[in-house]
């Protein structure tokens, strides 16, 4: 019966904890023609106060951010999700590593190329963690719609 209510409760935390993410970080998600049916797609993310986020590389032990996108065939994705930002390397006792970590703020670019002359929009979802002096370990799951009138 503990477990059962220790489950319960932890899964109630998270759902709060989604429910919070856009006072820790607010994301913005836009996109910009670079060629011929290529965009960026930027994924911007505005990290408040104390809070610092954690790279896609972060290190041992924080979660770092992943970005997942729903499978389209009118579109491909060249290359990896790159990320524009001051990034931080440092230790961190809680994890007894070197991790690297964003504040204030940080773009997340990934290319993309529409296949043919239909219109069609991005979708996916990002995972990922905050940390600040008091808290640590929170962790967000946001899904993010680019609209294809404002995509292509």
């Amino acid at each position: 019966m503990k477990q059962f209510l220790l489950f319960g409760f932890l899964l109630l935390s998270g759902f709060v904890m989604m429910a919070q993410s856009g006072k820790q970080v607010k994301w913005a998600f836009t996109s910009k023609k670079i060629a011929d049916k290529t965009y960026e797609v930027h994924m911007t993310a505005d990290i408040n106060g104390n809070w610092h986020m954690y790279a896609q590389e972060a290190g041992e032990g924080p979660l770092p951010t992943a970005f997942t996108f729903t499978k389209n065939p009118l579109i491909s994705f060249d290359g990896k999700v790159k990320e524009i930002g001051k990034v931080k390397k440092v230790y961190e006792d809680a994890f007894k590593s070197d991790v690297r970590f964003y504040e204030r703020s940080v773009n997340f670019v990934q290319i993309v190329k529409v296949k043919g002359s239909a219109k069609t929009s991005v979708t996916g979802k990002v995972e990922f963690m905050v940390c600040d002096d008091k808290q640590s370990s929170i962790i967000f799951c946001n899904e993010f719609f680019i609209e294809r009138t404002r995509l292509f």
